[in-house]
């Protein structure tokens, strides 16, 4: 168990530099978007356009970036959204054994599912080189990319939780759990 929580520990380490990053994301799309906005009301008072459809896309992608990319982050922090009525109360071996259900039976298959039917709908965007329709719009292939990349980010990252989980369970300590780091 030692290797695998050496392995749960380095995607944690993986995870955490590329949530950093999506942070500077949030920054740069906020700025964008008060540049946005700032530019249209500016821009009426001057009759000059200082905004346009790439900044307005580029917020969008930002965002895009920001939820699928930060979708495993939150898995390491254990920051999604939880109904805990019972969960809040439970042992920590009875939470790793929920998790460990939660993850084999929902949060993979659920994955897996993206995957297969987001596949080909992305390479048929590659193969065009699918652009935004809109005058002076961005590429959409490699935002759409995206709808591959976070859930395997996501299973990697749940192998992670998994490993941390069954190590909870096998040991009933919750000593070597740490989403907080």
């Amino acid at each position: 168990m030692n290797i695998a929580l050496k392995i749960a520990h380095l995607i944690d380490l993986i995870t955490e530099w590329y949530g950093k990053v999506v942070y500077w994301l949030v920054l740069m799309m906020i700025g964008i978007g008060v540049w946005n906005v700032i530019g249209r009301y500016i821009g009426k008072i001057i009759g000059e356009n200082l905004s346009s459809n790439s900044l307005i896309e580029l917020q969008w992608y930002l965002f895009d970036l920001i939820i699928f990319l930060g979708a495993a982050y939150t898995l390491k922090k254990d920051s999604h959204v939880r109904v805990d009525i019972f969960y809040k109360n439970w042992s920590s071996k009875t939470k790793a054994l929920a998790n460990i259900a939660g993850i084999i039976l929902f949060l993979i298959p659920f994955c897996g599912v993206l995957i297969y039917f987001s596949w080909q709908y992305v390479i048929n965007s590659w193969q065009i080189m699918e652009i935004s329709p809109d005058n002076g719009g961005l590429p959409r292939y490699p935002i759409k990319t995206l709808m591959i990349i976070s859930p395997i980010l996501l299973i990697i990252q749940s192998i992670s939780e998994l490993i941390k989980n069954l190590d909870i369970f096998l040991n009933h300590s919750a000593s070597t759990i740490n989403n907080n780091s």
